[in-house]
């Protein structure tokens, strides 16, 4: 338990906690940001296949309270190593953005960053955060749960996909949901772009939402609403974000070369390259365009499927659409769309929508009718899963 002396270098065990037990994530983390405990592996059941896992007892550094272990939607697998004073820094970040510590509701998955960071900032509040659990997000327990937070600032994370629900649950006649929405003073979405759809529909049942950006290699959410927070600055580089400040992760955990690839000092201070593309204006506001590996070639010219995504969920009844590449004999890759059930939106309309924003080499080539979306343990669209549906519905 604690520290171990190895050769004059003061490191810590790691200590694997069920993920699906919240709580016991909660008390570990709680050891662990003292300094005297084991750092803490959310890990929710057996590691995929695939996967680069980390055991229980390995040796890391002292620094080091927190590893996030994940595969993310592109399947790469990463160890992402959190020092406590990081995820400190990113709790205390976060209250200042908000306008104060508070109690929070956790609804998401413990093994995710967004989610570890609901616990953490609960830590630094000394407040006790309230637990969904597990199983299908559910907007009637959600809310039943929000109703027992207590008064003072309360909070929740969630992703676009689960505020969607509430909504749905909140504009089909549920009062207790309704009135969930508007007792929280903080709704944190993260995890991937909120459609203007949602945030208008939000905006109207009086949901305070923050939008967030952020990842396990800035301790979570580090922009809010296009505005660093804390110590955070973010600048662009040929077109890629790039982020420093005191929320940023050691590294990754058995992979220096990775580490030594995304983490690099300059001028005194130590930045992170991300995998986004995105704008930093002269007032250090943040606009994200998409993923850096998410770009395609169609026909000879460059189409950034997240931006492609984002017009296509501006059409009615494809807010929950997700857009994925497939080849083409003619284009070499093209966009299709895939969408949950059926929808009233036809091909047609997208593709005028998709050309009048984005120009012809962007608009899809087909629409993706399936009848339940395959997601991640976060609620991310498994993005991987998608693109395989796309492939076998290849003409």
């Amino acid at each position: 338990m604690g520290r171990v002396d190895v050769g004059g270098r003061m490191t810590r065990r790691l200590r694997v906690v069920d993920a699906g037990h919240p709580e016991d994530v909660f008390v570990a983390l709680r050891d662990a940001l003292t300094g005297g405990g084991d750092a803490v592996l959310p890990r929710a059941g057996e590691a995929q296949a695939g996967e680069s896992t980390a055991e229980e007892g390995e040796l890391v550094a002292q620094n080091v309270a927190l590893v996030i272990e994940t595969s993310g939607s592109t399947g790469v697998p990463k160890r992402v190593a959190l020092s406590a004073d990081a995820l400190l820094a990113s709790a205390a970040a976060s209250a200042g953005a908000l306008g104060g510590q508070g109690q929070w509701l956790l609804a998401l998955p413990a093994h995710y960053v967004a989610g570890a960071q609901v616990l953490v900032r609960s830590l630094a509040a000394e407040t006790e955060p309230v637990y969904y659990g597990t199983g299908h997000f559910d907007p009637e327990r959600f809310a039943e749960l929000a109703a027992g937070l207590h008064d003072g600032p309360r909070y929740t994370s969630l992703v676009p996909v689960q505020l969607g629900r509430l909504l749905d649950a909140a504009e089909s006649g549920s009062r207790r949901v309704a009135d969930a929405l508007r007792r929280f003073d903080g709704i944190l979405v993260g995890g991937q772009a909120l459609s203007p759809a949602i945030r208008e529909r939000s905006e109207l049942a009086g949901a305070r939402v923050v939008t967030t950006y952020g990842s396990s290699e800035t301790a979570g959410g580090c922009v809010y609403d296009g505005t660093p927070i804390g110590t955070t600055m973010v600048r662009e580089v040929e077109g890629r974000l790039e982020i420093t400040g005191a929320v940023l992760a050691e590294g990754y955990l058995g992979d220096q070369k990775r580490t030594a690839e995304s983490f690099y000092e300059r001028d005194g201070l130590r930045w992170y390259r991300t995998g986004d593309l995105g704008e930093v204006d002269a007032h250090g506001r943040v606009t994200v365009s998409g993923r850096a590996d998410n770009v395609i070639i169609s026909g000879g010219e460059k189409v950034l499927l997240d931006a492609v995504e984002r017009v296509v969920k501006e059409v009615p009844g494809l807010e929950n659409a997700v857009v994925v590449a497939a080849g083409h004999p003619e284009w070499g890759q093209v966009p299709v769309v895939v969408v949950e059930g059926r929808t009233p939106a036809g091909l047609a309309t997208i593709r005028r929508a998709v050309t009048e924003q984005l120009g012809r080499a962007a608009a899809p080539a087909r629409l993706v009718e399936v009848p339940r979306m395959p997601r991640l343990s976060s609620g991310k669209p498994d993005r991987l899963a998608l693109a395989e549906v796309a492939r076998e519905t290849e003409a």
